[in-house]
């Protein structure tokens, strides 16, 4: 298989930082060293020096392609491909290609290049990444339409930061090295201004060093590093579910503040068995404060807590820990140091350990949750260490006891030893320890010693006394902890069945969400719905979550470890681990309240197909009545007319005969665009208008949209000075037609109507202002409801459809149309739309040949 091609991309983050220099820079350095390098496709925008660099490169001949734009000169792939260079320039690598071309968008042609393995070198602007869109578009107001997926980017082998001050560059611009001088006041106060730029920047060099970081944790991985290097601030903070989470994420969140770039992952360790013992709610809670913060949470598994915590900051790279101090009480101490100290011991000197004070200090962690009454696997273990060491410590450390001394005293302390074993390690580490405590009475302590025998029966009493109060005082420990723990399980279970039930009366949880909480409430690695085609017997996944991308997937319930049937033909399916028994009751609830919301999303859809299918028979009712009313009425003048003018009984003069021939034409001029409305509307309706966006002079569309009205009923204030529009150009001018339209039958007459246009930030705004009635602010939007007439408009005046069509295109072009009181009497009819940037827009940001306005200007 032949080797793919490398692609090297220099990102920058504004046009004019200079990719295309610095890419040209490279591969003279490239020829120079003996490369076989051609230039595929560079804009160099008339800028001199870019120009000159060049010189002295191959450069493959472009092939042109018309559009409605006239003819562009487009890169020819296919020529780049059969030259077969070892390296190609391709510049601009958001740029969609022309009408007709091999392949629509540029970095598809660079793909082919790279599949033939050839090295590519190309640039880019970050505007033009598809994820920073919407970020973009709240900085600069105006909204990227050439965008090229961040995966084709992030597979680059190499991208370079072009960098430059926001000052820096706007001196390039002021001094004419990135576009025309006449276009240079416009940019700079619309796209290059200083703090455009420096967002811009700011988010250049955060998509940067995420690539950076991703490449760093790659290599760590393939080199199976597991120290941290301090690249970069991230902070884990450490969560238990109880309720001083809060308190921490908030002092991680002022930590990350005093650096710049710094990032806060909050981490939930359950271990591996059964519900975990955090609290459902205050883990969703904590949830979302740290995705408020900035922050990511996290939720892995682990029976060793202090390891897994450890594992998982090392793992990201981190550099700090924020943990809460204990909650533990000071006798709880005695089963352990605790999960801060154990972590702050084997951080080693890469990791920064933060022990934070709060309002649970030492109120106490309150009992583990267990799986049904069985007590943990580290305390059985330690409850039989206990009924072993214990006993045999007393022995060697109590000395012998005098002759005709009584066993009362060692009889206490062997007692204490097998209540302590019993409060630890349950039922059978109290036995064995009072077992062993008997004998170890009778063969060193009760006289004759190191026999078998008691000579006295008040010893023997004693010993057999003693063995029944260990017995029964171990069973009752036993009993008491288990129904303790089994009270904090039941706790537990009814939090979550609260918050499912609690959820479900709000309606307030999605399908995502409650698996994601089956999965953590169960510490799962993938939670998923299943449901089986009862025709062919096959499962599909309705929906699925997973802890990390590469976690075992669940495509059937075999693929599971533990699975619920939720009705008969759906099934929830947990992977990690078996659950035991007792945890299927909790299980169960989940995989209810999931079908149930299968169930509401499914009728949530039925219910707006249905909505969409009466709204439909709406509008056809009200069609066929205006089909059967207001369409005959023109047809009834054109009739009469046509019927006057073939009459042979009367003598009609040329007067006459011009007042019919009129009336016939405005009865076919009314009719057609009655015709056009409900066409426009049954488009709007069907969803089949795809409107062809390009940069509009809004001059070249008013003016021709103002043909069905008298001249001197609409006065015209478009100032020059206004930005161009990203729209149709047919689509606006009905737009702007029917509203017109509209105003002029309600303007009284002799006043005529104003059609005002301003620019406020991104947008541009059409104002058409009459002086008629107006309309009541209940009525406002009614009166963009199809077949609605306002007020005491006539029948014959038209089907109630122009402002619901006008409406329709304009949120079609990404604009909004919406009425406003005019001051002093009327109504204001208000257009809105996106400004564009320059027309013909290319990645670098420039106007290709023939364009005479900067980005954001209007040209004339």
């Amino acid at each position: 298989m032949a080797r793919r091609g490398r692609l090297r991309v220099y990102l920058g983050a504004a046009p004019g930082v200079g990719k295309t220099y610095a890419m040209l820079a490279e591969a003279h350095r490239r020829v120079e060293r003996g490369a076989d390098l051609v230039v595929g496709l560079v804009e160099h925008h008339d800028r001199p020096r870019t120009r000159a660099l060049l010189h002295g490169l191959e450069q493959v001949p472009r092939v042109e392609a018309r559009s409605r734009d006239g003819v562009l000169a487009e890169m020819d792939t296919g020529a780049v491909l059969r030259r077969r260079p070892a390296v190609a320039l391709v510049d601009e690598l958001a740029h969609t290609n022309a009408p007709g071309s091999r392949n629509e968008k540029r970095w598809q042609d660079v793909d082919e290049l790279l599949d033939a393995g050839i090295d590519v070198i190309s640039t880019l602007n970050v505007q033009h990444l598809e994820s920073l869109g919407d970020a973009v578009e709240a900085i600069t107001g105006v909204r990227q339409r050439e965008t090229v997926p961040d995966e084709v980017v992030r597979r680059a082998d190499q991208i370079e930061l072009v960098d430059m001050a926001p000052e820096a560059l706007r001196r390039r611009l002021a001094h004419g090295n990135i576009c025309a001088p006449d276009q240079v006041d416009a940019a700079l106060s619309h796209y290059f201004r200083p703090g455009s730029l420096t967002a811009l920047r700011e988010l250049a060099l955060l998509w940067t060093a995420d690539r950076v970081d991703a490449h760093l944790r790659r290599y760590r991985d393939e080199h199976g590093i597991r120290s941290t290097w301090h690249a970069r601030e991230r902070i884990v903070v450490g969560l238990t579910g109880g309720p001083e989470g809060s308190t921490l994420i908030r002092r991680a969140a002022r930590m990350a503040a005093k650096s710049s770039g710094s990032e806060i992952l909050a981490v939930h360790v359950s271990r591996s068995g059964g519900l975990t013992s955090a609290s459902p709610p205050e883990l969703a809670a904590q949830r979302t404060l740290v995705r408020q913060l900035g922050g990511t949470f996290h939720h892995v598994i682990g029976h060793d807590v202090p390891r897994a915590l450890l594992d998982f900051a090392r793992g990201v790279n981190a550099n700090q820990i924020v943990l809460g101090s204990s909650r533990r009480k000071t006798w709880q101490f005695v089963l352990g140091p605790g999960v801060g100290v154990t972590v702050a011991r084997e951080s080693g000197s890469d990791l920064d350990v933060h022990i934070v004070n709060h309002d649970e200090v030492a109120k106490g962690r309150g009992l583990p949750v267990a799986r049904g009454a069985r007590l943990g696997r580290s305390r059985v273990v330690g409850g039989w260490v206990i009924a072993a060491a214990v006993p045999l410590l007393l022995t060697w450390f109590l000395p012998e006891p005098p002759p005709g001394v009584g066993l009362s005293g060692d009889v206490l302390l062997f007692l204490t030893a097998t209540v302590l074993a019993a409060l630890v390690g349950g039922l059978w580490p109290g036995l064995a320890s009072a077992v062993c405590g008997s004998l170890l009475l009778n063969y060193y302590f009760a006289p004759p010693t190191h026999r078998w025998s008691v000579a006295h029966t008040g010893h023997a009493v004693a010993i057999v006394v003693f063995f029944v109060i260990a017995v029964g005082v171990a069973m009752v420990v036993d009993r008491s902890t288990r129904r303790t723990q089994q009270a904090a399980r039941l706790r537990a279970e009814s939090e979550t069945l609260t918050l499912l039930a609690d959820s479900v009366l709000r309606g307030e949880d999605t399908l995502d969400a409650l698996l994601t909480r089956a999965r953590e409430t169960f510490g799962m690695e993938t939670a998923a719905l299943l449901e089986r085609d009862t025709e062919r017997r096959t499962w599909s996944r309705v929906r699925s979550v997973s802890a990390t991308p590469w976690a075992r997937q669940v495509n059937a319930p075999d693929d599971a470890d533990v699975d619920v049937p939720v009705g008969d033909h759906a099934t929830l399916a947990l992977a990690g681990r078996v659950l035991p028994a007792e945890d299927r009751r909790v299980l169960t609830a989940f995989a209810a309240h999931a079908a149930a919301i299968l169930h509401r999303e499914r009728l949530r859809d039925e219910a707006g197909r249905a909505h969409k299918l009466a709204e439909g028979n709406r509008i056809r009712t009200a069609l066929l009545a205006a089909v059967s009313h207001d369409l005959r009425t023109p047809l009834a003048a054109i009739k009469a007319g046509v019927s006057s003018l073939r009459s042979g009984d009367v003598a009609w003069s040329e007067e006459d005969e011009a007042d019919l021939l009129e009336s016939i034409e405005q009865g076919a001029d009314r009719l057609d665009q009655l015709v056009g409305n409900l066409l426009d509307a049954s488009r709007l309706q069907t969803g089949t208008v795809e409107p062809l966006i390009r940069d509009v002079d809004l001059d070249e569309v008013v003016p021709g949209a103002l043909g069905g009205v008298p001249e001197a009923g609409v006065e015209l204030d478009i100032p020059e000075s206004l930005p161009f529009v990203a729209t149709d150009p047919g689509l606006l001018e009905r737009v702007v037609a029917n509203v017109v339209e509209n105003a002029v039958k309600y303007s009284p007459p002799g006043v005529p109507v104003l059609v005002r246009g301003s620019a406020l930030g991104g947008r541009v705004e059409l104002r058409v202002v009459d002086r008629g009635p107006g309309v009541p602010d209940s009525d406002k939007e009614r009166i963009f409801e199809p077949f609605q007439r306002y007020g005491d408009s006539p029948r014959g005046n038209g089907v109630g459809l122009g402002l619901a069509v006008a409406r329709g295109f304009a949120e079609a072009l990404g604009g909004t149309l919406a009425a406003e009181d005019t001051p002093g009497g009327g109504l204001t009819m208000v257009l809105t739309l996106p400004a564009a940037g320059t027309p013909d827009r290319t990645p670098d940001g420039q106007a290709r040949k023939g364009a005479a306005h900067a980005p954001g200007a209007r040209g004339r």
